[in-house]
């Protein structure tokens, strides 16, 4: 493995020296690449086209970056477990076990683990193994019991008891997935339960230290609360009422008055009525008067109040079957030890088992048991570790060279037959395809960023209706015209995985697309202009003309009526002075106008005849020069590092994307070869054969003329 003195190899693509990974020897060799060679520093380990979980491998800090320290790390890994690291340039669907280098420890392991993970999954014959069969961690441990995850099922357990205890545990604290793919317990699980118990145990054992004062009533005390709980508010609302009864005697009267909402009641089914009977009085309130027990309460709280005298014993302690404020008030305080001890409870969860069960647990024999199936789980770790290391070798081995072209290099992205790692799909739009797709994470870093790249660019808003997902991408036009393409338009997204996208343009950054779209930029835009004017005149014209006649219709209505009461005045006076500055005005705008022309035509036609032809070109030149120079400079510095430091990429070199190379990655529509076309449509407009022939003939007789005005003696004849 060693690198000194390795000779690298490098090729010039997309502007910028890019290193050859063409052997294994490369590979090793890597670490020793100075790092402002390499075209990226660090990716996302999201949003790429490459296998999430082999990238969250290598993302050993979890930061959700991968870094150059983490890719040499990778690497390193991988060349130290093969025997060959030219298999990493061409890995095939499956990886061949006899690849592994057994004359190390770890190779050894690796091997082993391989061969077991075969055998779980009744392939012990095969000498190879994929990603699919290493990722299932369901089948592989599907018959095992204990499989180092530090987790137990029921399937741990033996004894019928365990699996009950295992089923508390599960019902009391929940349960973690085991390897297995079934619920199981882990320590945690297992320490969590245990701790609950004992403070349910002790929380128990402090009422029983003082049951008297705590348990009031014995063993009706938790009844009688119950109830004394439930009716409490009412009992107290009566007795503030007597009590303001007792302040001001007439306000008894307003008080116990229940009339207005009898009426309501009266023509419903007072069955289905309970709740707002519940909310009227207890009783009927009077000063001084105690609460009566024997049923002339609201029928709504019998029950409650029933129950609350038949367990806590009130009617043998009171005769007269009535509740005075006084003796209220002292059941009130004989609760407040019962009240204490419940807002201390602790080990809510094991309350559903019973004091009993719960007293059964901790005194029984399965608690060590079952922290003995733990650790006997947990034995086997480091073994169940390298058979989770067989699928990181299998991942690094289909996925690490890829992922080294799209990072060290961008090969896969200058290769016509290959797509980066970052292209996230093909947009169809305006009669084109475009390959290079971005998925959008961050649209405000996007607005600060994607300017620099000098693509034109089309942000779209995209929907799944089979996937019911949203997402936004952006995508790079580098081939055809901007004519058609405006926010709003509706578009199709297809995803490397074939799935289709409805999608919706919501933003555009311009950018010239090409040299010929840049030529006939200045003449579409003033082919624009004058449209967007002749638009406003004639808007404006229509408004006048509407305004005036509207106008004039309301005057003849009203000077109609206005005829009879008054006399006509007579019209105005022409005021000729007024209008002869603006007819004077208009006729120097256009004979300025005309002169210019008159002059530029003159000049024209004072040419030799064959200079013609290149006046009309430099004219040419002088409009669109500027604009197709500016648009070669442009594209000639087209820059997809932007959009991708945009997307959480680190870029450390140029990813130039030049004329040619941006004709291959937006792809315009051109018919199938050998196709046949049928040029009779019938909706073009009647051809006129004899019109074109006239007006062909008239220029050339036209052209003639004035070539002979010019050089002959058309002049002479006309004159003389």
């Amino acid at each position: 493995m060693e690198s000194k003195g390795h000779i690298w190899n490098f090729s010039s693509v997309g502007g910028v020296k890019r290193v050859n990974m063409e052997s294994g020897k490369d590979l090793l060799a890597l670490e020793t690449l100075d790092q402002k060679l390499w075209t990226a520093l660090s990716c996302p380990v999201r949003g790429l086209e490459i296998d999430d979980r082999t990238l969250e491998l290598m993302d050993t800090d979890k930061d959700g970056r991968i870094r150059v320290p983490e890719i040499l790390e990778a690497i390193k890994w991988i060349t130290g477990l093969l025997h060959n690291p030219d298999l990493l340039l061409q890995p095939e669907s499956r990886f061949p076990l006899d690849a592994i280098n057994q004359e190390t420890e770890e190779g050894k392991k690796l091997y082993a683990s391989a061969k077991q993970i075969l055998e779980n999954l009744s392939l012990s014959g095969s000498e190879t193994i994929s990603v699919e069969e290493t990722s299932d961690l369901a089948r592989i441990f599907a018959d095992t019991c204990f499989n180092g995850d530090g987790i137990i099922t029921e399937e741990s357990a033996e004894e019928e008891s365990l699996k009950v205890l295992l089923r508390h545990i599960i019902t009391c604290c929940g349960s973690v997935p085991d390897r297995n793919g079934k619920a199981g317990i882990s320590i945690v699980l297992a320490d969590s339960f245990f701790d609950l118990c004992e403070q349910y145990r002790a929380w128990h054992a402090q009422a029983e230290s003082n049951r008297r004062e705590v348990f009031c009533f014995g063993d009706a005390t938790p009844a009688a609360y119950s109830a004394f709980q439930l009716i409490k508010p009412k009992i107290e609302d009566y007795f503030l009422r007597c009590r303001l009864a007792a302040f001001d005697a007439p306000a008894a009267e307003t008080l116990n008055s229940l009339l207005t909402r009898f009426e309501v009641l009266n023509p419903k089914d007072l069955s289905t009525c309970l709740e707002e009977i519940a909310s009227y009085p207890l009783a009927k309130a009077e000063a001084g008067k105690p609460l009566p027990l024997d049923g002339k309460i609201n029928p709504a709280w019998t029950d409650v109040l029933a129950s609350l005298v038949q367990h806590s014993g009130m009617v043998s302690a009171n005769e007269s079957a009535t509740l005075t404020e006084a003796e209220w008030l002292n059941l009130t305080k004989k609760f407040q030890p019962y009240a204490f001890w419940l807002g201390e409870k602790k080990g809510t969860a094991v309350e559903v088992l019973g004091l009993p069960a719960v007293l059964e647990i901790l005194s029984g024999r399965d608690k060590e048991q079952l922290y003995a199936l733990l650790q006997k789980d947990l034995a086997l770790e480091s073994e169940a570790n390298h058979m989770l290391l067989v699928d990181k070798l299998v991942r690094y081995y289909r996925d690490s060279y890829r992922l080294l072209k799209n990072f060290v290099t961008f090969s896969d992205f200058y290769s016509p037959d290959e797509k980066a790692i970052f292209q996230n799909g093909t947009l169809y739009i305006d009669q084109r395809s475009c390959d290079l797709c971005f998925r959008v994470n961050d649209m405000a870093k996007h607005n600060s960023m994607v300017s620099l790249s000098g693509m034109y660019l089309i942000y779209c808003e995209c929907s799944s209706k089979s996937k019911n997902e949203k997402m936004t991408i952006v995508a790079a036009m580098t081939n055809g015209d901007i004519d058609n393409l405006v926010v709003g338009r509706n578009a199709l997204f297809y995803d490397r995985k074939g799935a289709d996208w409805d999608a919706t343009v919501i933003k555009i950054v311009e950018n010239p697309i090409s040299i010929r779209q840049a030529f006939w930029s200045p003449y579409r835009k003033v082919a624009r202009f004058i449209e967007t004017q002749i638009d406003k005149v004639a808007s404006a014209k229509e408004k006048d003309v509407h305004a005036g006649t509207t106008g004039h219709v309301e005057k003849l209505a009203v000077h109609a009526d206005a005829a009879v009461k008054a006399p006509t005045p007579p019209p105005a006076p022409f005021d000729v002075g007024k209008f002869v500055g603006i007819f004077a005005a208009i006729g120097l705008a256009l004979g300025a106008i005309g002169s210019v022309l008159a002059s530029f035509i003159a000049g024209f036609l004072g040419l030799t005849w064959w200079k013609m032809p290149f006046a009309a070109m430099g004219l040419i030149l002088v409009i669109s020069g500027p604009s197709m120079v500016i648009a070669y400079l442009k594209l000639r510095k087209r820059n997809l590092a932007p959009i991708l430091d945009a997307n959480g990429w680190a870029i450390n070199a140029r990813a130039i994307v030049n004329i040619p190379f941006g004709n291959t990655l937006t792809h315009l529509a051109s018919l199938p070869k050998f196709a046949k076309v049928n040029l009779n449509d019938p909706f073009t407009s009647k051809k006129r054969p004899f019109l074109k022939s006239v007006l062909f003939l008239a220029i050339l007789v036209g052209a003639a003329l004035v070539l002979w005005w010019k050089y002959g003696n058309l002049k002479a004849l006309l004159f003389r």
